[in-house]
């Protein structure tokens, strides 16, 4: 059997997921080198003893290199239960195996960002995948739009399916415990950057954080479509759990796609927009993208950390000097959110917002 042409692959698979050639994975599989992003042992932070200055001295400084040098890495030893883990991405895989009709009782629509979805863009192509949204706390508050000056506030609310049975649940202990670990993370980071450890805990006491099932289903025509387009995450962290099949890469700072290789009960960790904003371009937003393949379906779960519809974004106060002065403008997170979330429900036929729009030159 040869090679399938390049025409023959655009039969099987619908246009409006083919990306433009410069774009397209190299590939048909997602390859694993030796060049890999930075592994972290976070088992000091979760012992019954507090750990000593030095060793917490030693893991922050970790922290500090991997978010510099690549604003990736994985954690293990990170005390979430590998049962919650297995639990969530087995039920995920139960629901994507419902029937259209029963998925679609629960869809989103504009005006609610959280349920089942099949038709998100990135940068204005689809995606191959289907998802199901949600939040770790029952609800989140946005701006109703991110155009002028209006106060008026949307209510997200999560949608449960009736089947599969036991996904709410999977669901719910799965995010108290990963929520959890983000903040240990995030306390971590302010560490990382001589900022008291709770110094950015004020900005999500009301968080607009999500979590996200995605599956990602055979392709037929893998060397064509992206799973997910090239993107920087928004947020201050993502926290990822994937399976062991693979398809997350990470842009290295020379432009090449490095595939992350997967390891049993552990975390992919990269820091978003807000945390290089915060940071004063100290920590980069990487870009990563998600490949398919013809042979197996995908299954992974990313907690973004967000904060409240309201916190104003800017440079740290305390890291900015004459020598360092700010290099963002600020911005309203809950506009900034609202506006990137509405370009990945429907084609705005402009590029999507991005911090660079609020860089100072």
């Amino acid at each position: 059997m040869g090679v399938q042409s390049d025409s023959q692959a655009r039969l099987d698979i619908d246009p409006v997921f083919i990306l433009s050639p410069e774009h397209r994975p190299k590939a048909k599989y997602c390859e694993f080198t030796l060049d890999q992003i930075p592994l972290i042992d976070l088992s000091p932070i979760n012992s019954p003893t507090p750990p000593s200055p030095t060793t917490l001295d030693s893991l922050v400084t970790q922290i500090q290199a991997a978010c510099r040098d690549w604003g990736f890495f994985q954690v293990i030893n990170h005390g979430v239960s590998p049962q919650h883990l297995q639990t969530i991405l087995s039920e995920a895989a139960n629901f994507f195996s419902l029937p259209m009709q029963e998925k679609s009782k629960v869809r989103r629509d504009f005006d609610n960002p959280l349920g089942y979805y099949d038709t998100e863009l990135t940068k204005n192509v689809r995606d191959w995948k289907e998802v199901f949204d949600f939040t770790c706390r029952g609800e989140f508050r946005l701006p109703a739009s991110y155009e002028g000056e209006s106060d008026e506030i949307l209510t997200a609310t999560n949608q449960w399916p009736q089947n599969p049975p036991g996904l709410r649940e999977a669901c719910e202990k799965y995010a108290k415990a990963v929520e959890k670990l983000s903040f240990r993370l995030l306390e971590l980071i302010s560490l990382s950057l001589g900022l008291p450890a709770r110094y950015f805990h004020s900005k999500f006491e009301d968080p607009t954080s999500r979590l996200r099932l995605n599956h990602y289903s055979a392709c037929p025509a893998p060397e064509l479509a992206l799973g997910v387009g090239r993107h920087k995450d928004g947020g201050a962290v993502t926290v990822l759990a994937q399976d062991e099949v693979g398809g997350l890469q990470v842009r290295r700072k020379d432009g090449e796609w490095i595939g992350v290789k997967p390891i049993p009960n552990s975390f992919v960790i990269n820091v978003g927009d807000c945390m290089q904003v915060w940071s004063n371009d100290k920590y980069q937003s990487i870009e990563h993208r998600v490949v398919v393949n013809d042979k197996k379906e995908r299954f992974s779960v990313p907690f973004f950390l967000l904060p409240s519809h309201y916190v104003m974004v800017g440079p740290v106060p305390e890291l900015i000097s004459e020598e360092n002065p700010p290099r963002f403008k600020e911005f309203n997170w809950g506009k900034f959110f609202k506006r990137r979330r509405d370009s990945n429900f429907k084609n705005l036929g402009t590029e999507n917002l991005q911090i660079q729009h609020f860089h100072i030159s």
